[in-house]
Formats: structure tokens, C-alpha cells, sequence
């Protein structure tokens, strides 16, 4: 089939790139992300990415932190692009086997917003499609991957199969994604499982993210919270009335 098959205009997908340098210092991230930014731009979807390092986003679980007495939150601005986007993508490194601070402060401040409700009623990250890439020199990207796609889909993102790749090389110190060997070769754009499954990953999402769309994301019923608030319970039953 040719490239006009499959036609995603209308989509926009947000990557947040948790590496712990700041602009315009080189992220091996990044590199990895633009394999995947790449195929989505060919094929019509409208991409952003976001180092978070870059923004004074305040640490915290609600909102809005400035009003729990930080003087600058950048998150507000910043989660009305989360909410514009049909896609988001996590991407970091791994250090000490985990994701990196970035990363976990962008979940915690997810995770501040999840209990707003779309107008539907359903919570505010239904009919988005989520998935992530990690980046590092040692073993982890299995846990980190669990992490980050545990937490997206408790939220409210829908993850479709196989929503993870990424890149770690040898245990110990080593080169890194972006390092180039004496011959000139990229060490980790010469990995083929990697690229591989990072092409699957962003496939799925832009698949995913269009049938969401089309169809008007998942359908609000069994999974409104205003309705179970106002007492309709979807077939519940209390086991202590029967």
C-alpha cells in the first residue's frame, strides 16, 4: 500500500522528553523520539515535543501548585497541551534502574489532573492513546516501560499492544544511544530491534489514537464517574443487599 493508505491528519501527538539536560544540551532521548516523530509527521499527525527540564513545573500531586504555596507552576499552561493532544508519549533514561526524576514528577502531575471529567462525564485522559521510550546503559527498560504504562492507563489512557521500545547498552559504563563507534555508525540507530519496535510503537498509537477518534473515544457507559457519583451504578450490586 502506498504512504497515502494510511492518512492520520487531524491527530496531534505530544512527547515529553524527561532527560535530566536542559536545552540545548544533546539528548540521546531525543534522538530515539525522532524516529518515531519522523513517521508520524509523514504521515499528517501534528507533533510537539517537550523537555520538562526546561519548565519550572513545581513538584506536587494537584493542579495548580501555586496554590500550595509555590510561587511558579508552568503545568497548568502545559496540561492544556496534554488535553489538545490524541497521543502522548514518555520518553527518558534510565538511572540507578528506574525512570528519571523528570519522568516521575510529569506522571505525579498527570496523575494531579486525572480526576477532572471530559463532557462526557468519563475522566479527563479517556480517548487518548499513551505509550513510552526509554533510553539507558544499563538493564530497566522492561520495568520502566511497566511503570510508565501502568500509570498511564490507570489514569484514563487507552495503550495499545506493544506501546514501549527503547535502547540500553551494555551493563556498566559504555557508550550511550547517540555515541558514534570509530567507523562513524550511531550505536543505537544501528540496533534493529529497537527501531523496530519503536516504528510498531508508533504505528499502534497512531492506529489506536484514529479508531479512538473516529469513534468518538470509549464509549461513556459503566465508566462515568458523575453518574456513579449521582447514584447510577451500571448493574453494580452490593453483595450486602442481595
Amino acid at each position: 500500500m502506498s504512504d497515502d493508505t494510511w492518512d492520520f491528519s487531524g491527530l496531534r501527538a505530544l512527547y515529553f522528553n524527561c532527560t535530566l539536560k536542559k536545552s540545548p544540551e544533546p539528548s540521546h532521548t531525543d534522538l530515539l523520539i525522532n524516529i518515531s516523530k519522523d513517521i508520524m509527521e509523514k504521515h499528517g499527525v501534528s507533533t510537539e515535543l517537550i523537555r520538562p527540564i526546561d519548565h519550572d513545573i513545581a513538584t506536587g500531586v494537584y493542579p495548580d501548585m501555586r496554590e500550595y504555596g509555590w510561587e511558579t507552576d508552568a503545568w497548568p499552561e502545559m496540561y492544556k497541551k496534554v488535553q489538545a493532544a490524541d497521543i502522548l508519549i514518555l520518553a527518558g533514561p534510565i538511572w540507578l534502574g528506574d525512570n528519571s526524576s523528570q519522568t516521575k514528577k510529569i506522571i505525579e502531575r498527570l496523575y494531579a489532573n486525572s480526576s477532572e471529567l471530559n463532557s462526557a462525564g468519563q475522566y479527563a485522559y479517556y480517548g487518548k492513546a499513551g505509550g513510552c521510550l526509554i533510553t539507558g546503559n544499563e538493564d530497566g527498560i522492561k520495568h520502566c516501560a511497566m511503570d510508565v504504562l501502568y500509570s498511564l492507563q490507570h489514569i484514563g489512557y487507552t495503550i495499545p499492544p506493544q506501546a514501549d521500545a527503547g535502547w540500553i547498552g551494555e551493563a556498566g559504563p559504555g557508550p550511550s544511544y547517540g555515541d558514534k563507534l570509530d567507523d562513524g555508525t550511531v550505536v543505537g540507530l544501528s540496533n534493529d530491534f529497537t527501531n523496530r519496535n519503536t516504528t510498531f510503537m508508533t504505528w499502534n498509537l497512531m492506529h489506536l489514537a484514529k479508531m479512538l477518534k473516529t469513534s468518538g473515544g470509549i464509549p461513556a457507559h459503566g465508566n462515568q464517574r458523575s453518574k456513579w457519583d449521582a447514584g447510577d451504578h451500571f448493574d453494580y450490586e452490593n453483595p450486602e443487599h442481595r
